[in-house]
């Protein structure tokens, strides 16, 4: 419903705005990759979009490693097309009418410290089935620096456990190996052993890792809500999702004195410099770590 949407819009540029080309290009490919999202987050009618899913989209772009120029043509793409279907009648009102569009400058990404990721980690109930599931979904997460797309379609025969490597099928089913640490590995044990079997009988999720309680593959929202409540659990005040894992797994191998590269290869970053962001934050650390030992800091 949404794509019709779309389509109608397209036209509305080329026929009555007498949009170039690559104007009206540009513009599909904006509202292209947001339609996706929001057909990711279950959503096929624009007037159930709300800004919450907004925001979300627009922090996913920062996320991605975009500039501010580009999530900016984002934003004026989509705050266009709302006020399109407004003035068509499909939506009663625009949910980007008063979407921040990013000035200059490049967020840094929010991150945890490690003592905030145990807490957080720490947050599912292991006395129960699902608790079992969502404590190996936080651990993986943080072993492997995964987005979310990614724990979402993770495969059982991913998993190469003697070797203490998964297989992980990133943007443009562009594949990547990256080691997962013991911890992970006996979480992820345990789950096989003592849940998945009875999840999936259930229904049957395929060879899909993490399952639902009726058997099917969990939805993106599924580990949204997962990781924020366990983070409201775990008392830590900063704004987490998802991604705060993979940054998190990132800045503390580059703490820890991991090579530049070898981060990038186990993100799955085709760009150094899109990886590069978070040795802003490596200095900040080593920063504070020569202010508190050096003799003279």
């Amino acid at each position: 419903m949404i794509r019709d949407h779309l389509r109608s819009y397209l036209h509305y540029l080329s026929l009555e705005k007498n949009a170039s080309r690559n104007t009206i290009d540009s513009y599909a490919k904006d509202l292209e990759r947001y339609l996706r999202y929001c057909e990711g987050e279950g959503c096929s009618d624009p007037s159930a979009v709300d800004r919450k899913m907004l925001n979300r989209f627009v922090g996913e772009l920062y996320d991605a490693g975009l500039s501010s120029g580009t999530i900016a043509r984002n934003v004026s793409s989509i705050k266009m097309f709302h006020k399109f279907l407004c003035g068509e009648g499909l939506a009663a009102s625009s949910p980007a009418e008063h979407l921040e569009t990013p000035k200059g400058g490049r967020r840094l990404p929010e991150v945890l410290t490690q003592e905030e990721i145990a807490l957080l980690i720490a947050q599912p109930d292991a006395k129960t089935p699902l608790g079992i599931r969502d404590r190996a979904i936080l651990e993986t997460m943080y072993a492997t620096g995964m987005r979310v797309s990614e724990v979402v379609a993770f495969e059982r025969g991913h998993l190469f456990e003697s070797e203490g490597i998964v297989r992980i099928f990133g943007k443009g089913a562009k594949e990547r190996l990256v080691p997962i640490g013991a911890q992970a590995l006996r979480w992820i044990s345990r789950y096989l052993t003592a849940v998945r079997g009875t999840l999936a009988r259930n229904k049957g999720g395929r060879d899909v890792m993490f399952l639902n309680a009726r058997g099917t593959p969990l939805s993106r929202m599924s580990i949204w809500n997962l990781v924020r409540k366990s983070a409201v659990s775990a008392g830590i005040k900063k704004e987490v999702h998802p991604h705060t894992l993979r940054h998190s797994f990132a800045t503390h191998l580059l703490e820890g004195g991991a090579d530049l590269r070898a981060v990038q290869e186990m993100l799955g970053h085709s760009d150094i410099a899109t990886t590069q962001i978070y040795t802003h934050i490596d200095r900040e650390y080593l920063k504070e770590v020569h202010r508190t030992f050096h003799p003279r800091g």
